[in-house]
């Protein structure tokens, strides 16, 4: 046999058990990474329309691969279904009230200061803190925290249910980082891409994130006076009224209650009174009542303030 037709029947061989070795094997993340590459490769014209610079898109996209925490993530995301008591009595407990005063002394003149600014009860401010990252405990945990923008890209490219939202979410942490107010390295954020200690997705961040402390960046994730005061923004221009509370626990008469807001007058008539014997105060405030576990448990007068609180999610 000729050194050629040797060759030629190696290179066959090889050939064939190569293409039969590709057909056995299942889909795995090299096939998966081209995809992505190509996705990564045909979005920066989306972005650069966006407003985004061709320079910052390349060198936060250099290297990037998809996280398959993030798709798990989302495929295992699971309903709402505790009981609303458990839910509250795993956030709310002796230990997180504890660190929610140490925290109100701790940054008691910054507190001052926003409250002035911006009108929000300090106490609200420190129980979102709190409800989203634990007064930044969160951010420590590597099992936690991922690169907002690799989260993202992995989003827009791997979860149709959730892509055209990755996709805006995307463009916006672009933006924050062509700002200079947070570095590639440190813009880091839950799987689905909020951020910092206050949670903010990154139009949210867009729309009201605030440089408190002064320095020329709003840093939500390092600066506690500007996360606080970036969620004190949110809420004010949500509509927060300054001077007033979010809401009254309440006691309510036997027999059944019409629906729909009634000033706190109209329901202190129906013979709806505060759990702790105190008057109401701004008795024309309209308030919507709310039992959370039935009639048999708690119940409560929502006013304005309670509602702005549920814009913030």
């Amino acid at each position: 046999m000729s050194v050629r037709n040797s060759a030629r029947r190696l290179t066959a061989f090889v050939t064939a058990a190569s293409l039969t070795l590709a057909l056995l094997m299942p889909a795995g993340p090299a096939f998966a990474d081209a995809g992505f590459r190509q996705w990564v490769a045909g979005f920066r014209a989306t972005a650069v329309s966006g407003g985004v610079s061709g320079a910052v898109y390349d060198r936060a996209m250099r290297g990037i691969e998809p996280d398959p925490v993030v798709l798990e993530k989302a495929r295992t995301q699971p309903e709402f279904t505790a009981p609303a008591w458990d839910y509250f009595d795993n956030r709310v407990h002796d230990q997180s009230v504890t660190n929610g005063q140490a925290m109100a002394r701790k940054w008691k003149p910054w507190l001052d200061r926003i409250e002035a600014r911006f009108g929000v009860d300090r106490h609200i401010l420190l129980a979102i803190w709190s409800m989203e990252s634990n007064y930044g405990e969160i951010l420590k945990r590597d099992d936690i925290m991922r690169n907002v923008i690799r989260s993202l890209a992995t989003l827009a490219y791997g979860d149709p249910k959730r892509s055209k939202y990755a996709r805006t979410q995307l463009i916006a942490a672009l933006k924050i980082l062509q700002t200079g107010d947070i570095d590639e390295s440190h813009l880091m954020g839950s799987w689905a891409g909020a951020m910092g200690q206050t949670q903010f997705i990154p139009t949210s961040y867009q729309h009201y994130a605030v440089d408190m402390d002064g320095n020329g960046r709003r840093d939500i994730w390092n600066s506690i006076p500007d996360a606080l005061a970036t969620a004190a923004n949110l809420l004010r221009k949500n509509g927060w009224q300054a001077g007033k509370t979010w809401g009254y626990e309440v006691t309510l008469p036997p027999g059944k209650l019409p629906a729909g807001s009634k000033t706190l007058a109209q329901w202190q008539a129906l013979g709806v009174a505060r759990a702790n014997g105190k008057p109401f105060r701004n008795l024309s405030d309209k308030a919507t009542l709310k039992v959370p576990d039935g009639r048999g448990g708690p119940a409560f007068l929502m006013i304005r303030n309670f509602s702005v609180i549920k814009a913030y999610n």
